[in-house]
């Protein structure tokens, strides 16, 4: 369990600054009179993400003594993705529960409203178990690729 330590933490942080920035999409409207807005400033949260990865290879880096192989810094990013992948659930159920309950409603009203999809398919899109799915297939891709690129980043062979 020691051995894995390091990427529980760093996934909890991860889900955590996760759940502060659907926070400030509520708090800045982004979840209603600014609905129109949300699918774009959204993905802002990559930089969030990749930049969380990133202080969490730099601190495995500097626990091994400021030196790390690319593959152990891969490995480390990959059970970080294993743990923020099996936590991606309650992430999702907070944020449309509790912080912004009225998300899918104000989401498929603006759909349908703009054209976008019929009632029945925004329905069928936008709801917790949808939600829920997409997120268990993108955390894991999206997951591998920053963790592949963090690691090319930030390791260090020690020079002899």
């Amino acid at each position: 369990m020691k051995n894995i330590a390091h990427e529980i933490k760093w996934a909890i942080i991860f889900i955590v600054a996760g759940l502060a920035w659907m926070l400030l999409e509520k708090l800045t409207g982004l979840h209603d009179q600014h609905i129109d807005k949300h699918p774009i400033i959204t993905n802002l949260f990559m930089i969030v993400a990749i930049a969380v990865y990133w202080f969490a290879l730099s601190a495995k880096r500097k626990a091994n003594g400021g030196t790390i192989t690319f593959k152990k810094a891969f490995v480390s990013g990959l059970l970080m993705t294993l743990f923020i992948t099996i936590l991606t659930p309650l992430w999702q159920y907070v944020s449309v529960e509790i912080i912004s309950p009225d998300y899918f409603k104000n989401v498929t009203d603006y759909s349908v409203a703009q054209k976008l999809m019929t009632a029945e398919e925004a329905a069928a899109y936008f709801n917790l178990r949808n939600y829920i799915i997409s997120s268990l297939m993108f955390a894991p891709v999206t997951g591998i690729v920053t963790s592949a690129l963090i690691a090319l980043i930030v390791s260090r062979k020690k020079l002899v």
